[in-house]
């Protein structure tokens, strides 16, 4: 095949208006142009990559090297996922060329004072109304699991599905009840998808400002925004009416939501939010500067020796 040439980022469709996820299973992909594609022994289906945040490729699936390296250029999130869909193994380039919300991120993590500003924040994202103003993280945490608590008992009441607590197994899906495992399915697809968001716009999945230590600490921090109103419901619903294909049927229904609650969109404005940064700022501005601790930075591409007095 023929090499094609890259894709430049500024020709590429922006993150708040993509589609969420495609997934893919027990098919061979590869790629057409601009398109990727998936065939099996029913046919062959076609998508716009560059229109995507992220892929799932499931069991069974095999990828060639040029469906990858679109995947790449299109700064679109390949996720290999184990059965089930609730393993993550990968992820693609960034969207952004510019570490602006990069450097802020780590700067507010690194800062006890900064973080926790953030972490409040969040918290008032989830549950408006209340005062944190003053509150640390322990009383945060405490505030937190309590108003959680109440979210899964409210579903349990309004569906009439069962509840006693959080069970995942990651080694062992089954060992878990119903409930568990279309809550274990819904979450790995909204992750999946906010993983892709925060890569393309150029931050670290793994600094997180609540939950740390962990390389999707800040795909957590942000995904716990939007699951009270989009993967608990959805899986309570789905084991309520007793789908035979129950993770498949959550899959499918996180997909719906995502769509209809603009929660792409709403990522990348939260994520620029809690960041102190403005949405219309360009990160697509490929610029390379120099740091300096007295200066901040200076420009790159030039020879200092003279300033510096010299070798």
């Amino acid at each position: 095949m023929a090499r094609l040439p890259p894709i430049p980022v500024t020709a590429l469709p922006r993150t708040q208006d993509r589609m969420s996820f495609l997934y893919l299973e027990h098919c061979v992909v590869h790629r057409e142009d601009g398109a990727l594609t998936a065939r099996d022994d029913k046919g062959t289906i076609r998508v716009p990559a560059a229109s995507l945040v992220a892929v799932f490729f499931g069991p069974g699936t095999s990828v060639s090297h040029q469906a990858m390296s679109l995947l790449g250029e299109c700064g679109t999130t390949a996720v290999w996922v184990g059965e089930r869909g609730v393993r993550y193994y990968a992820h693609g380039r960034s969207l952004a060329t510019s570490t602006r919300l990069l450097v802020e991120q780590a700067s507010r993590v690194s800062s006890p004072q900064k973080r926790l500003r953030v972490a409040r924040d969040m918290y008032l994202m989830r549950f408006q109304g209340e005062d944190v103003e003053g509150l640390t993280m322990q009383q945060l945490r405490g505030r937190e699991g309590a108003r959680v608590r109440e979210v899964y008992r409210e579903n349990s009441r309004r569906t009439g599905v069962p509840w006693t607590r959080r069970d995942y197994r990651p080694d062992d899906f089954e060992a878990s009840d119903p409930i568990n495992q279309a809550l274990s399915a819904a979450h790995a697809a909204l992750y999946g998808v906010v993983h892709g968001v925060i890569v393309s716009l150029g931050c670290s999945p793994g600094l997180g400002f609540v939950h740390t230590g962990h390389e999707r600490s800040f795909v957590y921090d942000v995904a716990d925004l939007y699951k009270a109103e989009t993967t608990i419901p959805i899986a309570f619903d789905v084991v309520a009416e007793g789908m035979e294909d129950l993770t498949g049927t959550t899959r499918r229904r996180v997909r719906d939501r995502i769509f209809e609650l603009r929660i792409i969109e709403r990522t990348v404005k939260d994520v620029h939010r809690l960041l102190g940064a403005e949405e219309s700022e360009d990160l697509t501005v490929n610029v390379v500067s120099l740091w300096d601790y007295q200066r901040q930075i200076v420009a790159g591409g030039s020879n200092y020796a003279e300033e510096a007095g010299g070798w």
